[in-house]
């Protein structure tokens, strides 16, 4: 698995009943984006299976679709646009089900978003 990527506690929670049939899995669909990914110092803050949130959410957002890199890894894709976070400094991303439930988080060092880009953001959810 990519270093500082984890699949939350929450997740995990809800594919094991689902596969015992308990509850239908909600869908991915969007994804988070935060400032909080890294330390005072600039070092990258690993997440945790705990969280259920990312450490400072700025923004969220509708994934623009996903693909299949191979048979356990579903790779989700996301585009700000040229507005979208303009000046804001981004360290931390996850993905969202459609319960609103955070269920997967990566952090990295902080990337600046001006505002005549468009930058877009990719997560492997990895099985």
């Amino acid at each position: 698995m990519a270093k500082n990527v984890i699949i939350t506690k929450t997740a995990r929670k809800k594919l094991v009943q689902a596969r015992a049939g308990a509850i239908t899995l909600p869908k991915i669909v969007g994804m988070v984006f935060g400032s909080g990914g890294v330390d005072s110092s600039g070092n990258v803050i690993a997440p945790s299976e705990n969280q259920t949130k990312l450490n400072k959410e700025l923004f969220r957002k509708p994934i623009d679709g996903y693909s299949f890199t191979n048979d356990t890894t579903c790779r989700y894709e996301c585009t700000l646009s040229e507005s979208e976070l303009a000046g804001e400094y981004i360290s931390e991303i996850g993905l969202y089900d459609s319960a609103g439930d955070i269920v997967c988080i990566k952090t990295f060092t902080k990337k600046g978003k001006d505002s005549d880009i468009e930058m877009t953001y990719t997560l492997d959810d990895v099985f």
